[in-house]
């Protein structure tokens, strides 16, 4: 679950992270498989899917999603970065506007098509990619400019998490 953050540490410098407290995510929008709806591929909406997960521990001061196809031909795709949803948020309603920041004071990061906010899925050729959604809950509101890259988050995130949970989807093209 929390091997996006071996990227930005070590496995020693981890160990906090590593006995993160789990979290329930789940989806109303999809169970196993990614409707096309939520794909990016031409003729699809490209938006995001509607997540909830459970109460975060006490402490928490925000949350972040990271969003990563570790499937994809040159190693981890990364389809969205969100970070410092506030506290009490439980959930996310589908189709979450692709600007830098929310109103909700959460801001989004540069996903690997270049853009800001969730890009959808759309593997290459006819082969079915994993879609890995996972939530943090983090014991600081990040101090990261809108428009971060995942290096940026991943290295924000350090030292900083106290639960996560993980969704894996599928989809097929």
């Amino acid at each position: 679950m929390l091997a996006l953050l071996a990227v930005a540490c070590d496995r020693h410098a981890c160990a906090a992270e590593n006995e993160a407290q789990p979290l329930h995510l789940s989806s109303p929008s999809f169970s196993g498989t990614i409707p096309g709806r939520y794909a990016s591929c031409p003729g699809q909406a490209n938006i995001s899917p509607a997540l909830t997960w459970t109460r975060p521990p006490a402490g928490t001061h925000s949350l972040a999603v990271i969003v990563t196809d570790p499937d994809a031909p040159e190693g981890p795709f990364t389809h969205w970065l969100l970070w410092n949803l506030p506290a009490d948020t439980r959930s996310l309603p589908e189709s979450i506007a692709t600007q830098p920041q929310l109103p909700s004071g959460a801001r989004q990061g540069r996903n690997d098509f270049g853009s800001i906010g969730y890009g959808g899925p759309c593997p290459p050729g006819s082969s079915a990619h994993r879609y890995v959604f996972d939530v943090y809950a983090l014991d600081a509101t990040l101090p990261l400019p809108p428009r971060a890259t995942k290096q940026e988050l991943l290295h924000a995130l350090h030292g900083h998490i106290l639960a996560a949970g993980q969704l894996i989807g599928r989809y097929p093209r």
